[in-house]
């Protein structure tokens, strides 16, 4: 099949499981949350340029993906009943709207309340974003294919952000966002109808087949491996700075990782389900928390850029499994889409909690609450990866 259909009328469309088509996609769902990829630069920005405290940068963080959480939340309910293309044009205006809005606020309860709804916004864009991607033939590779448009442009975003900060003020995040959000709205047309599949009666009783205990185990993996890994994420610079690092050595470091990154992710894309998704998860989970717990001697400088550079390559190889194993329990995008709430409602957790047990910038126990999480995420994904394993 190649990547671009020429019998489509109008504009020409990517080939819906082509490459080019996986793209488009990624960038369609990267723009409902792409805050979450320039997480460091977004905390450490609200500091320097508003002056607010480690813990209130922390909380607008989270409440922005607490509303992605909602937003996802509410898409489970309606994601296979409304057109999704014209949808999503209007969330990614609504998107622009917002961030320049944000770009006037300075106090930080009024930010945070607009950033929820910002996160409200783009949560059910990412909710119906999941939704077509699980009615692709390999959800799987495109959504490693999204942690590559991810982390390599989120790593521009942390080589660049943190630095303009103190020359333009913090409205130069929030118009970041915008402009990624409208590069996905000219991407748009170009992508194919992929119409929800119907279900027919062997579907419907297939679906009574599933087993909704390892589903269940599978979508806390995915809220606990998420939570972890943004608990240190969102606050990586300032680790950095309390261990004595330059801010330009930490962008640089952290540009670097993302890019890095995206080889877990492209990692995914080349070997789909060779190998299953057991092994892969379980070797993931030991790597990242031997990453995480490098950030302990970060003292060192080599150690820092060790750690990020490990965790951020596992964090873009297993999300993309643990996301592919929540879809294979219903191709029609449902519980893709509600594997995407508890992957947000993970991603805003992480922040909360470590900007309440930093206190005094507490970095070990940060650390400490990351490993668990790791730990407790690969315990519950461990029983559905081998039931889909087992099963195929």
């Amino acid at each position: 099949m190649t990547d671009v259909s020429p019998r489509a009328p109008g504009l020409p469309k990517a080939a819906p499981d082509g490459l080019i088509a996986a793209v488009l996609l990624s960038f369609m769902a990267t723009a409902g949350l792409f805050y979450v990829n320039i997480m460091p630069a977004l905390v450490s920005g609200l500091q320097d340029g508003l002056g607010f405290t480690a813990r209130a940068a922390g909380l607008v963080a989270a409440m922005n993906v607490y509303g992605a959480a909602a937003g996802a939340f509410a898409a489970v309910f309606v994601v296979d009943r409304i057109a999704w293309k014209p949808a999503a044009l209007g969330l990614l205006f609504a998107l622009i709207a917002t961030d320049l809005v944000s770009t006037e606020l300075t106090v930080a309860p009024v930010l945070m309340a607009v950033r929820f709804g910002h996160g409200l916004i783009g949560g059910f864009l990412v909710g119906i974003s999941f939704a077509v991607i699980a009615r692709t033939k390999a959800p799987d590779r495109t959504f490693g294919m999204l942690l590559v448009v991810q982390f390599g442009l989120g790593g521009v975003g942390l080589l660049f952000l943190p630095g303009l900060v103190p020359k333009f003020g913090t409205p130069v995040l929030f118009l970041a966002l915008a402009a990624f959000s409208a590069t996905a709205a000219l991407m748009l047309p170009f992508l194919s109808a992929y119409p929800a599949r119907s279900r027919s009666p062997e579907a419907v009783a297939a679906r009574g087949l599933v087993r909704w205990a390892p589903l269940a185990a599978a979508l806390v993996a995915v809220f606990m491996f998420q939570a972890a890994n943004m608990a240190l994420s969102a606050f990586v610079i300032d680790l950095g700075r309390a261990y004595g690092l330059a801010q330009p050595f930490i962008s640089a470091t952290l540009a670097t990782a993302n890019w890095i990154g995206a080889l877990g992710s492209v990692l995914v894309v080349m070997i789909g389900l060779r190998f299953g998704r057991l092994k892969p998860i379980a070797y993931g989970a030991v790597l990242t928390v031997l990453g995480a717990l490098a950030f302990l001697r970060s003292d060192l400088a080599w150690m820092y850029v060790v750690a990020n550079i490990v965790t951020s390559v596992v964090w873009a190889f297993v999300i993309p499994y643990l996301l592919g194993l929540c879809a294979a329990f219903d191709p029609g995008g449902r519980i893709a889409t509600l594997a995407g709430f508890f992957s947000k409602l993970g991603l805003a957790s992480g922040p909360a909690l470590g900007a309440v047990l930093l206190q005094e910038t507490h970095f070990p126990r940060l650390v400490t609450l990351a490993v668990t999480g790791l730990c407790l995420s690969a315990a519950f994904a461990l029983v559905p990866a081998q039931t889909l394993d087992r099963s195929s």
